[in-house]
């Protein structure tokens, strides 16, 4: 699911972490009793989780202040929390997950616990999220009140255990190939660069890779909620963040106490992961097409046609001349697409974006250079982009099986690309490593009601590209006593940081009070960003 690298495979992530050893603890532990069919390795997971969960409990987290280079300024604080790399093997080989953490802005009756985060990817980190409260987020300032805001970074993600599949700097060069084949020598180029990607990511992170799943990271999330002293859940994810709720809500119900889930990935089994991207594709177009139109409404700034048609134009004319000969040495197509994806996600890519463009034709081409191409002097931040890319890709590839036909793909993607080209052959290229993976792929988590789950709040724009509104019908129908909120004539993907009072004030009765509408509701969008 392409909410992965916001725009160009670019996200602050960090880049520390350790795998350590396991320590048995001492003293019994309470886990629930394996069924007759207890050789099935859910039922082991299951065992293990329980008994990470205790252990975590009893050690709780060692609070210090951040790492000074983590970003992460007083009075935010940080520690880890340990959990097994195999929940089947639960006193095997332990890795180390980042957590933090900034207190509740209220009174001591006022709190309600700690609220967790999980902003997407898969390879996203959540450790800015106390940071709403330092900004003084105006849309959360209530939420804060009432609970810590709580941070991670998932297995794989910064400095919990980071994987790797390609070296970081050679990961950013810039110029990439065209997405878009001109022959079949071009799509066979594609596969080879897919396939060693694979393979990179097997000869640098083999051991973790049969373990980075999303069932795994809800297990994490269960043993985070322990160690924190939480008896229940709180938790708002968005983009795949949504997934890793659905599948906890499945795996806990019972350990549910609130949850928010905004832009919704589509949990089916069929969906996940390989049609979920053909779908994506289909969403993009139209999102593109709505920027494109705002972008003709405002032609007396952007100067870039009046009509969708002439803006599109523009956009071929600018793909054409970078195809031709990369603009500054460096942003082909490929570049140009990885930083123009970012208006079709977020409105508040809608300005900045339509702003380079449109200086690119009035003569300005360093302001596209400057925005599209890699910075090689930052290695951090390089060392974070592979590092989300590589932690996607392991993810969305060992969560599910894909086809492993070559003429699959290249039938599917070939006629979707005949309609909806924005996107269509750069997602094929991203997600092809997952037709050669090396390790065994797994069968999706049936998504559904269990005993003891609440009613989950689901928040979902109706023209979201990353994450197409269908998802969030289907979870809704999934997850019984749900309610779903539709931002109507809209399409930003992360819809409860966006001021909206129909839908904030929503989000804060259900988690101040539990307080969920009688009937699903729907609100008019957000504004749209004015020039």
């Amino acid at each position: 699911m392409r909410d992965k690298r916001a725009t160009r495979r670019v996200a602050a992530f960090g880049s520390a972490g350790v795998l350590v050893t396991a320590t048995l603890i001492a003293g019994a532990v309470a886990v629930p009793t394996a069924s007759a069919d207890s050789r099935h390795g859910q039922d082991r997971e299951a065992r293990g989780a329980a008994i990470a969960a205790a252990k975590a409990e009893k050690a709780g987290i060692d609070w210090q202040d951040c790492p000074a280079d983590w970003g992460l300024e007083k009075p935010i604080q940080c520690g880890y929390v340990t959990v097994p790399l195999d929940y089947a093997k639960p006193f095997g080989k332990q890795i180390k997950l980042a957590v933090d953490r900034i207190g509740n802005t209220g009174t001591k009756e006022e709190r309600q616990g700690a609220l967790i985060y999980n902003p997407g990817g898969p390879g996203g980190s959540g450790l800015r999220f106390p940071r709403r409260v330092i900004t003084k987020a105006p849309v959360w300032a209530n939420t804060a009140k009432a609970y810590d805001f709580v941070g991670f970074d998932p297995r794989g993600v910064g400095h919990s255990a980071p994987i790797s599949c390609a070296d970081p700097q050679e990961f950013v060069k810039a110029p990439k190939m065209d997405p878009v084949p001109d022959s079949e020598a071009d799509k066979l180029a594609q596969r080879g660069l897919a396939r060693e990607y694979a393979e990179g990511c097997y000869e640098r992170s083999g051991e973790m890779l049969p373990h980075m799943t999303t069932p795994n990271t809800a297990r994490d999330l269960d043993v985070i909620r322990a160690a924190l002293g939480e008896k229940k859940l709180n938790y708002l994810g968005v983009s795949y963040g949504t997934y890793l709720g659905a599948v906890y809500g499945t795996l806990f119900p019972g350990h549910v106490r609130r949850m928010v889930v905004d832009s919704v990935v589509n949990p089916s089994r069929e969906k996940i992961w390989y049609e979920a991207n053909l779908d994506q594709d289909i969403a993009f177009e139209g999102r593109w097409k709505d920027w494109q139109d705002w972008v003709a409404a405002n032609d007396a700034v952007f100067h870039l046609g009046a009509t969708r048609a002439e803006v599109q134009a523009k956009w071929l004319q600018l793909r054409a001349a970078a195809k031709k000969s990369p603009i500054g040495g460096v942003v082909g197509p490929a570049e140009l697409l990885s930083f123009f994806t970012g208006a079709p996600y977020y409105d508040s890519s809608w300005i900045p974006v339509a702003t380079v463009f449109s200086k690119y034709f009035a003569g300005d081409t360093q302001a596209l250079v400057d925005a599209a191409a890699p910075d090689l002097s930052d290695t951090a931040g390089n060392i974070a982009s592979e590092n989300g890319n590589a932690v996607y890709t392991a993810v969305e590839c060992t969560d599910a099986k894909w086809p492993t036909s070559w003429k699959k793909w290249d039938r599917d993607n070939t006629k979707l690309h005949q309609n909806y080209p924005f996107l269509t052959w750069s997602n094929a290229w991203m997600n092809l490593p997952c037709a050669t993976w090396p390790v065994k792929q797994q069968t999706p988590v049936n998504v559904k009601t269990g005993r003891g789950l609440p009613g989950v709040l689901i928040v979902q724009s109706e023209r979201d590209a990353a994450t197409p509104y269908e998802g969030a019908v289907e979870l809704h129908q999934r997850f019984k006593g749900s309610r779903l909120i539709t931002e109507k004539d809209a399409g930003s993907h992360g819809v409860t940081s966006l001021v909206n009072p129909c839908i904030n004030e929503r989000v804060d009765a259900y988690l101040l009070s539990g307080k969920l509408d009688a009937a699903d509701a729907t609100c008019g969008p957000h504004a749209t960003p004015k020039p």
